[in-house]
């Protein structure tokens, strides 16, 4: 199985690679120390499976997730991280990881793991199989339209409303960013936002990694609840 490694950490990128190496049916093809490396070398070398670290400089390994599963859907993902939190595992999940495992796990837990994800079967490492299991069980699935709901279109031009750029709550984001994070919460894709801002897909994509960093959340959909958030409490303070 031709396996590309992302982690920003050469030490423990090496040990992983050291592990495979010691087997006769993984082979470690790339290796990656962010997000933006982790798509491209994907795309060159279409791996059969991306092992994905979530915090990396740049692009994040959950927009990474999504850019490969968009681009090589036959590609699967299977996430190594020390994140353990809810928000980390079903937000991995969603954007198409196939399994999740912490960077404890013992070295059979993670060989084992490759290769069931690597065969198109999910996996989730020690402790999370139980909050997936819990989730799954106290939650209905949510429809399409009740999430579309949930999207804020961005204020017109003229219209009186306040921007992003002008709330002190995104302070930390350029004019640039602020429009493109009013756009993200109006539900509009990276490719509907370059071509109304007449950008390409790529730096779209640049600017949104850099709004989740900057916010400090993992992916689109909690950048779009912060929006929400900051503006009931903005609706909150002018009543």
């Amino acid at each position: 199985m031709r396996i590309v490694i992302a982690e920003d950490h050469p030490m423990f990128r090496a040990g992983v690679r050291g592990l495979l190496a010691t087997t006769d049916d993984l082979e470690v093809v790339g290796e990656a120390a962010t997000g933006e490396e982790a798509v491209k070398l994907a795309e060159e070398l279409r791996p059969a499976l991306v092992l994905m670290d979530i915090r990396m400089p740049g692009m994040n390994g959950i927009e990474a997730t999504r850019a490969i599963k968009e681009r090589l859907p036959e590609t699967e993902v299977l996430v190594l991280t020390m994140f353990r939190d809810d928000q980390s595992v079903f937000t991995a999940m969603r954007v198409g990881a196939k399994g999740y495992v912490l960077k404890d796990a013992d070295e059979e837990e993670l060989l084992q793991a490759i290769r069931m994800v690597g065969s198109g079967r999910a996996v989730f490492g020690t402790g999370i199989a139980e909050r997936m299991m819990h989730f799954f069980s106290s939650h209905a699935p949510e429809s399409p339209l009740s999430a579309n709901s949930n999207a804020e279109s961005p204020p017109a031009a003229g219209s009186g409303k306040p921007g992003l750029a002008d709330d002190p709550a995104f302070a930390e984001l350029t004019r640039r960013e602020a429009e493109i994070l009013e756009r993200i919460a109006g539900g509009e894709t990276n490719a509907e936002i370059a071509d109304y801002l007449g950008v390409s897909a790529k730096t779209v994509a640049n600017h949104v990694s850099n709004i989740l960093n900057k916010l400090q959340v993992l992916d689109r959909h909690a950048a779009r609840k912060r929006v929400q958030q900051a503006r009931r409490a903005r609706q909150a303070g002018d009543t």
